[in-house]
């Protein structure tokens, strides 16, 4: 895609973030937005403060209601009678050791950062299709590349997120269909704060690698010129994007360095 401007783009995890920092970038740009995410309140408030509010719907939804995402995926088609790119945004973070989080944690991460993903990208799949294009762009993390203490369940479904967009780009690449995976280091978000304990409850606390990380607008660019570029992967970050590469060629070296780290 050499030009995202003046395309329809449907937007999960709008309402906060990387979410709500790609809709202004994207507004800016003259694209029509579909915004979604559990809170329609928050929703309405980004949609207030884009500069062309007329170009822009909202579809609430709830990723772990996997039953509905059919039906929330022609409510977002009928909006505009076409969409160009889905922004696979949606997703909570985890902050708890293995040992002590309940199965019930883990269901969670999986339905939201995985499945739900997976179910509302095969609802919208037949449309690209037939329309012989389309652009799927996932917000992973580098925890989809390497793994960090406290964040197992989290770095699970990342990692599950890589092996089922990688497949579909290659079954898809035939019917004009981009994938962009993008994986964020520390991004000045809330995250951590909304990131599940052991128990299921938030944190309710920053920690400081997202409190210094990278400013989100300026993520939010980078996800824009990575989808513009066609990029299959997009690192995002400060000196952390060094794992992904550590990862690949020095692994046992990455394992000291993040023991080593301050990963809370």
């Amino acid at each position: 895609m050499r030009k995202i401007s003046g395309k329809t783009v449907w937007i999960t995890g709008a309402s906060s973030g990387i979410g709500e920092a790609l809709a202004y970038e994207l507004d800016k740009k003259g694209c029509k937005l579909i915004l979604s995410s559990r809170k329609k309140a928050e929703l309405e408030r980004v949609k207030s403060q884009c500069e062309n509010p007329g170009n822009i719907g909202i579809v609430p939804l709830d990723l772990e209601a996997f039953d509905e995402l059919e039906k929330k995926t022609s409510q977002a088609l009928s909006i505009f009678g076409t969409i160009d790119v889905l922004i696979n945004n949606a997703g909570i973070s985890q902050r708890s050791l293995i040992l002590d989080t309940d199965f019930e944690v883990y269901k969670r991460l999986m339905n939201i950062d995985y499945l739900g993903t997976l179910a509302l990208s095969k609802a919208l799949l037949p449309h690209f299709v037939s329309q012989n294009n389309g652009c799927f762009v996932t917000v992973s993390s580098l925890m989809g590349k390497f793994g960090s203490p406290y964040r197992s369940g989290y770095c699970g479904a990342k990692h599950a997120l890589h092996g089922f967009f990688d497949v579909l780009r290659m079954e898809h690449e035939k019917d004009g269909i981009q994938v962009t995976l993008i994986c964020p280091g520390f991004i000045q978000t809330n995250v951590a704060k909304n990131a599940l304990k052991g128990n299921g409850n938030p944190q309710n606390t920053e920690d400081t690698a997202t409190k210094n990380g990278l400013p989100v607008q300026l993520c939010a660019q980078k996800i824009i010129r990575a989808i513009e570029r066609n990029k299959f992967e997009a690192y995002i970050g400060k000196k952390e994007i060094m794992g992904a590469y550590l990862k690949r060629f020095f692994p046992k070296l990455l394992h000291k360095v993040v023991l080593k780290s301050e990963v809370r």
